[in-house]
């Protein structure tokens, strides 16, 4: 039977509810100096926020190295009734100071799935990775590879950030061609990659696209997203759809910051989504897609 793995146990998916299927309580990047989100009451207060405007599920996708404050998951996901799927994986490099070594990675992610990660009692639910900007670099290649070999152990669902949304199909193809079904790969970011045609075929292929990041940084491109998600409806595609809010500073929180914040999926984006596609539409990027995309026949 296939379980969602949370950070207080694995859940029925019936169970999940209304997912932000991508978005971060804590994340501390050398990239974002003095943007670290590493409060637990600030991410307890936009948790009860997110539950407030309906929300009942948030998958984090801060991999290992960039402070997920895993310890602080359950006691947070206790708090606000909110399931909370913490994840193992790494980022781009330059993310770290210092990266443990390439070569101990398939262990280090298939361990923080099934042990749990380290001290902490939590077990991770999905495996977060990057490619490159237009390409795959010999890092991005690295944990691409240790992701497959993960998933393969586990069956783990494996998350994709794209750098500007670019490099979905190369991250796919070299994905698939290491036995990994499309169907357990999410493609992040691509919403700010707005190519159409582009996102037809990867969808046609199998994947999960994921649609995320409402916010100042990625304004440029985040008004085309009722259309990109029209056309993808509209050639039969509804059902590999999930939407995420992907807070990633704590300015752009909605309690106590500028926003928009988690909520902002529900409060806004949602309502925004239903008149244009349709209350089904947005129940099934909502809640039915996100209860497939991260449930997983777990080895025992």
């Amino acid at each position: 039977m296939k379980r969602i793995r949370t950070v207080l146990g694995d859940l029925d998916p019936a169970g999940f509810g209304i997912c932000d299927a991508h978005d971060h309580l804590f994340l501390r990047s050398v990239l974002l100096p003095g943007q670290e989100l590493d409060d637990p009451a600030a991410a307890a207060a936009e948790l009860a926020a997110f539950r407030a405007a309906g929300g009942r599920a948030v998958v984090q996708w801060t991999p290992h190295g960039l402070g997920r404050h895993a310890a602080e998951l359950p006691a947070l996901a206790r708090g606000s009734g909110v399931h909370l799927v913490a994840a193992t994986g790494l980022h781009r490099a330059a993310h770290y100071e210092r990266l443990p070594p390439l070569d101990t990675l398939a262990e280090l992610f298939t361990g923080e799935l099934t042990a749990g990660i380290r001290g902490t009692g939590v077990r991770a639910g999905l495996i977060k990775v990057a490619g490159a900007f237009h390409r795959l670099d010999p890092h991005a290649a690295a944990t691409l590879h240790a992701a497959a070999a993960a998933h393969l152990a586990t069956g783990a669902p494996i998350a994709v950030h794209h750098e500007h949304g670019t490099a979905a199909a190369e991250v796919l193809e070299l994905l698939t061609g290491l036995g990994v079904p499309p169907g357990s790969v999410l493609l992040g970011h691509l919403g700010r990659f707005p190519d159409a045609g582009l996102h037809r075929e990867l969808a046609a292929a199998g994947a999960y696209l994921v649609f995320d990041g409402p916010s100042r940084a990625h304004h440029a491109t985040d008004w085309r997203l009722t259309e990109l998600l029209a056309a993808l409806f509209e050639a039969g595609h509804g059902h590999r759809l999930l939407l995420g809010g992907d807070t990633t500073t704590a300015a752009a929180r909605s309690v106590g910051a500028d926003g928009p914040g988690m909520p902002h999926l529900l409060t806004a984006l949602g309502p925004r989504l239903a008149r244009t596609l349709g209350e089904p539409a947005l129940d099934l990027m909502l809640r039915q897609n996100p209860a497939r995309a991260f449930a997983v026949a777990w080895p025992a």
